[in-house]
């Protein structure tokens, strides 16, 4: 492979001094607020992002300002468990040093900050650190923050699958000291850094992770460069189907890119895991594309070179052979809302975070009511990959104490439908610089238009995963929803129909570049034939792959375009 060829992001992994760069003389610079170009591809490694306040954009530049920059860092919470104290300093952080003063639960099950001043980012890690929580590897071309189903009623199942995803976090952490040196004022040790698993050029692009507990698959297992379906044998773990290749970003207009479930590899033991983890990276890391950074991802390297191979070079390199992959049932996505008893007898509260952004307002001051819950909760946090938060190990002479919280702070009570609780939407405007249509903002008055469609036409009773982004990056898994809107540009969306409420199909274009009045009325008719037409217990995705509305995508890389 000709060097010249290689994609920028290359040279400045390889020119970064393991990801140092000139990011200290960076944030030293306060005469802008922003860092280099090169810089802010590899802050992304330390896990955050440079952002401007898109509303204010064309005003600031009337007015001769450079754009109002603030950065968006994304913490690192394995399997996404903190305990009560860690969450009343991350609730401290947002309110002293960010101007956004919320917090948001994101879709890979962590917390991240908006409106993040460089001022404030190296005091807004080390009170991290102080929390025993950092950011380091939660963006960039690594290993992001692993996901484990937060289970609540299996609690013994759930603590065996989450010490494998905290294993599997700490264990593929970069071993760069530059994080610690820039943020934490550690030292520079004497001696050559080396980083077993990545390498000085780390993986060709980033590389997501989850560990799923059957039948439920919140964590939407197929989505993930890298998944472990738990097998449990008398409610005790045994070892994981490994699936690998899925991923859902895409471009607008180019084919040869393309949303991806993952592939099923076959059976492997819990013991051997991390083998298999390091050898699905290190392949990736060797085969993958460093020259066409939008076909980096681990799914084209599986499709370039072939599955067969892939899996012979993966088996290879872990020294062990994987088994037949074990009969499991995959089912739902959403999260299961309100009190739920474990079989511990302690008690799990679910409470429901629209788009995952918990901030005061007038009627409902979510931020204060988890504080408050903090104060007093015995147990633990568990954020979701459906962006909400559970009050877990509750003993049954605190539950009306939190419930009462709850209640009080708008935190319970809201009406909720089966739809509204599956759906999920990406931050997007006025902050991400991908995004191209509203979403967050947006998706809660859209939502309302769905349930009315659906009580209209008597379908109230059946949930439906619906799921909107600002772009076609997919950050809310839109390409494995049953509706699926996908900005294209102001007020315009793709719509996507047809993934299964599973989550082990993917959905197809149906209308292209259409805006709200469009897409109800084409939800409208459609809604209505499900109505009258649907078969006993058919869901709404299988319904539209069923009458032709569009066809089942079965293989992504002929199937999504054609």
């Amino acid at each position: 492979m000709s060097e010249q060829k290689l994609a920028v992001n290359e040279y400045l992994k390889t020119d970064s001094d393991y990801l140092r760069g000139t990011i200290q003389e960076g944030l030293d610079t306060q005469v802008t607020g922003s860092f280099s170009d090169g810089d802010q591809q590899l802050i992304k490694f330390h896990g955050f992002y440079q952002q401007d306040d898109r509303d204010l954009r064309n005003e600031r530049k009337e007015q001769k300002l450079e754009p109002l920059y603030s950065f968006m860092l994304r913490a690192r919470v394995p399997g996404g468990i903190c305990t009560p104290a860690q969450w009343l300093d991350v609730d401290k952080i947002s309110s002293t040093l960010t101007t956004s003063n919320s917090i948001r639960l994101t879709t890979r099950q962590t917390f991240q900050y908006h409106g993040i001043p460089k001022r404030n980012l190296k005091t807004l890690i080390q009170g991290l650190d102080k929390a025993a929580l950092d950011s380091i590897a939660a963006c960039g071309d690594v290993n992001r923050n692993v996901m484990c189903n937060p289970n609540p009623v299996e609690s013994k199942l759930h603590a065996q699958a989450y010490a494998v995803a905290k294993e599997l976090s700490d264990h593929l952490l970069p071993h760069t000291r530059a994080y610690a040196e820039i943020w934490l004022d550690e030292e520079k040790l004497v001696g050559e850094t080396v980083e077993p698993v990545y390498g000085n050029t780390y993986l060709p692009r980033k590389f997501k992770m989850a560990v799923s507990v059957p039948p439920d698959n919140d964590v939407d297992v197929y989505t993930n460069d890298l998944g472990f379906i738990a097998i449990a044998e008398d409610g005790q773990l045994v070892g994981f189907n490994l699936v690998a290749g899925g991923g859902m970003g895409s471009t607008h207009g180019e084919v040869e890119t393309f949303p991806r479930l993952a592939d099923d590899f076959g059976f492997i033991k819990t013991a051997d895991v991390i083998k298999f983890a390091e050898a699905v990276m290190t392949v990736q890391r060797d085969w993958g594309n460093r020259v066409v950074r939008k076909r980096a991802r681990l799914k084209y390297t599986i499709v370039d070179h072939g599955f067969d191979a892939f899996k012979a070079e993966v088996e290879n390199r872990a020294g062990v052979k994987f088994a037949p992959k074990r009969d499991v049932v995959i089912g739902d996505r959403g999260d299961r809302y309100g009190w739920v008893e474990g079989i511990d007898s302690k008690w799990h509260l679910t409470l429901f975070i629209e788009s995952g952004r918990i901030k005061d307002l007038p009627g409902q001051t979510l931020q204060t009511g988890l504080r408050e819950i903090a104060k007093i909760h015995k147990g633990d946090f568990r954020m979701t990959s459906n962006q909400n938060m559970i009050i877990a190990g509750v003993a049954a002479e605190d539950k009306a104490e939190i419930e009462g919280l709850a209640r009080k702070h708008g935190l319970m009570g809201q009406v909720l439908t089966g739809t509204r609780g599956h759906s999920i939407a990406c931050v997007a405007l006025p902050t991400c610089p991908l995004a191209m249509a509203e979403a967050e903002r947006y998706f809660p008055e859209f939502i309302d238009h769905i349930d009315a469609l659906q009580a209209k036409h008597g379908i109230s009773d059946q949930s439906i995963v619906v799921r909107m982004t600002g772009c076609p990056n997919g950050c809310a898994r839109p390409f494995a929803a049953e509706i699926g809107l996908v900005g294209k540009a102001p007020g315009r969306y793709n719509l996507y129909l047809g993934a299964n409420f599973e989550g082990t199909r993917l959905n197809k274009m149906h209308k292209e570049n259409i805006q709200e009045a469009e897409i109800l009325a084409e939800l409208d008719t459609l809604f209505g034939r499900y109505a009258t037409e649907r078969d006993a217990g058919e869901t709404f995705g299988n319904f539209t792959v069923r009458i032709g509305v569009v066809k089942a995508v079965n293989d992504a890389a002929k199937d999504f375009h054609g």
